[in-house]
């Protein structure tokens, strides 16, 4: 996950800098408030690492979730940048944090160790990404 946000954070600010990418006073609002959500969603590491792992994943599905509302509501480059960062997220989608008894989890897992992390340190690569491409 986190080599797949770096490629598209790498891509989004070169797009930024080669001025392929203009963000509209809509979109930079948007972005803006994507940056917030993700912000407020996912913590600084020593505050979410303790956090219980079913807590851990409910923040990182509202993320998931503020990305997807922001999704729907933009065209263009914005919108290419937001579906790629669900793309890499997707797979926070099958994660479980409860036990499943007898196996009928509907196709869920339990993420590996160290997932959450993995997942929360890309969320933060999204989150300062944004950052900076709104910054200008």
């Amino acid at each position: 996950m986190q080599t797949a946000v770096a490629r598209l954070a790498e891509e989004a600010e070169q797009q930024i800098r080669d001025h392929l990418w203009e963000l509209t006073p809509g979109d930079r609002g948007l972005a803006v408030q994507v940056e917030t959500g993700l912000r407020e969603a996912v913590g600084p590491p020593d505050v979410q690492e303790v956090l219980p792992a079913k807590d851990r994943l409910e923040h990182l599905r509202e993320v998931l979730a503020v990305l997807a509302i922001a999704l729907a509501r933009t065209h263009g480059r914005l919108a290419w940048f937001l579906s790629s960062a669900l793309t890499v997220l997707e797979p926070v989608l099958r994660w479980r944090a409860l036990p499943a008894e007898d196996d009928h989890a509907f196709g869920t897992v339990p993420p590996a160790p160290g997932q959450y992390t993995e997942a929360e340190d890309a969320v933060r690569r999204l989150q300062t990404t944004l950052a900076r491409i709104t910054a200008g």
